[in-house]
């Protein structure tokens, strides 16, 4: 299946904000929350407002038929020590996992980090999502740390692993 990866505009809003919903009422809680995702206004207005913020950027993976299955959000740490890093976000529709938008979404955030001269993502993501963690070993996210009860969510307390990729590493 073919999908086109493109920076989010405003009007992806809604379908955004269905996307994070669908994922985070999945059984397999994938996202930290597991209740409703941000308004569709809240989202239009995070993405209209990052037309002037260089330092963030969403991206997402649109089907030939104009539907959204995957997003990717990126953003660099504002910490003077730290603004070589940027911390991702990515979820992709469960009727389009396993068939490559994961991975071109993260291709689109190594770009996106070259251009912004970041050095290494990094990201979170929960021990039992074995499907992400295999998509990020792959692409070359190494394991940096685990955060036990990082997380807390209504039904009690989530860990995380802390995966990371230098970008000077990839090709």
């Amino acid at each position: 299946m073919s999908v086109r990866i493109r920076r989010a505009e405003p009007r992806d809003a809604e379908a955004l904000v269905r996307l994070g919903r669908d994922v985070g009422r999945e059984p397999g809680r994938w996202l930290i929350t597991t209740s409703d995702w941000r308004s569709v206004g809240d989202e239009r207005r995070y993405l209209k407002a990052l037309r002037r913020y260089d330092d963030a950027a969403v991206f997402v993976a649109e089907t030939e038929e104009g539907d959204v299955v995957g997003r990717l959000s990126v953003g660099r740490d504002q910490h003077p020590a730290s603004r070589h890093v940027a911390d991702l976000g990515l979820m992709v529709a469960s009727s389009h996992r396993r068939q490559g938008v994961g991975r071109a979404l993260l291709d689109a955030a190594v770009r996106w980090a070259r251009e912004h001269r970041i050095e290494k993502l990094e990201l979170h993501v929960f021990p039992h999502n074995e499907g992400a963690i295999a998509l990020y070993e792959q692409f070359g996210f190494e394991r940096e740390g685990y955060r036990r009860r990082h997380y807390r969510r209504p039904d009690g307390y989530v860990d995380a692993i802390l995966m990371a990729l230098d970008i000077n590493s990839t090709g």
